[in-house]
């Protein structure tokens, strides 16, 4: 669909995948950006080494909204619709404040293995919330292939956590719901505009709220700059807050939410990965095991028919 066709027909813009996107190209889109995803909470947890919870969340923010919107006005981007505003409020909210701060406050207590039972349910949750608000039927086969996934993943996160439950619990389930309404609703935006300019819109619009925030949080929590520290800020900032969300909402919108969802369940795996080999934790043996079982399950869900 060409930009002139996408000005006259407003109403068929809703069921079309962002221009020159394939099935293959979204896909690969969507594993980029569950790629860059994995590396969130190990990166939270060297920003944590300097800089206090609420400092990093807000100055994370902060820092992804000035790069989003001077791509935005480099580009001359015009305002989104009004009729937009709600979602992208619900992006703001869940995807830029919501987890970022929930998932942030958990590891202070908790370990990466432990967070990483939200990634593992955020799939099943993702489509759940999909088919609420979008009417999404997924096949009987999906359902049971991903709830499998969901089981594997989150008994594998659980074993690694030696199966305690900790306060932080009450910060990540409540992480995962506010995360799973974000990304279906910043799917269901990226069919209409760019993903680029869901989550730079989102962030913009937080912008009136995280910059007193960041200022009121550093003068409470003095930050401490190190090499992990602000390694970890900035690729919560650039990686996990915008390009990764860029080239994730592009592949939701060009594979469909449920689909594009299940490829996280590879995500906590990915986690327990980096957290090796940046944060010195260690892997059991279940750890292939659980993987070959996730990978078996996402063959499943990505070629069953909704």
């Amino acid at each position: 669909m060409t930009a002139q066709n996408s000005a006259t027909a407003p109403q068929r813009i809703a069921v079309a995948t962002p221009p020159g996107t394939t099935g293959g190209t979204g896909t690969l889109q969507a594993a980029l950006g569950v790629t860059a995803f994995s590396l969130t909470f190990p990166a939270t947890a060297w920003g944590l080494e300097g800089f206090g919870p609420w400092s990093l969340v807000a100055v994370r923010s902060v820092l992804a909204a000035l790069i989003a919107g001077t791509c935005l006005l480099a580009l001359r981007v015009p305002l989104p619709d009004r009729r937009h505003v709600a979602g992208l409020a619900v992006v703001a909210a869940g995807v830029v404040v919501g987890f970022p701060l929930l998932t942030t406050l958990a590891l202070q207590t908790s370990t990466t293995a432990h967070a990483a039972v939200v990634v593992g349910l955020l799939p099943l949750t993702t489509a759940l919330f999909s088919a609420l608000r979008m009417g999404t039927r997924p096949s009987r086969t999906f359902w049971t292939a991903a709830l499998a996934g969901a089981a594997a993943v989150v008994a594998f996160t659980v074993q690694q956590s030696g199966g305690a439950l900790t306060t932080a619990d009450l910060y990540l389930f409540a992480a995962l719901l506010v995360c799973a309404a974000g990304y279906t609703e910043g799917g269901r935006l990226a069919r209409v505009m760019p993903g680029w300019q869901v989550i730079g819109w989102a962030l913009v619009l937080c912008l009136p709220l995280s910059v007193p925030a960041a200022a009121l949080a550093l003068s409470y929590e003095p930050a401490q700059l190190t090499a992990h520290s602000v390694a970890g800020l900035l690729w919560v900032a650039v990686g996990s807050q915008f390009l990764g969300l860029v080239v994730w909402y592009r592949g939701m919108a060009a594979i469909g939410i449920p689909k594009a969802s299940q490829l996280q369940l590879a995500q906590p795996l990915l986690t327990l990965v980096w957290s090796v080999l940046l944060l010195g934790e260690h892997l059991t043996v279940a750890a292939p095991l659980t993987a070959a079982a996730v990978l078996v399950c996402i063959a499943v869900t990505q070629r069953a028919r909704g």
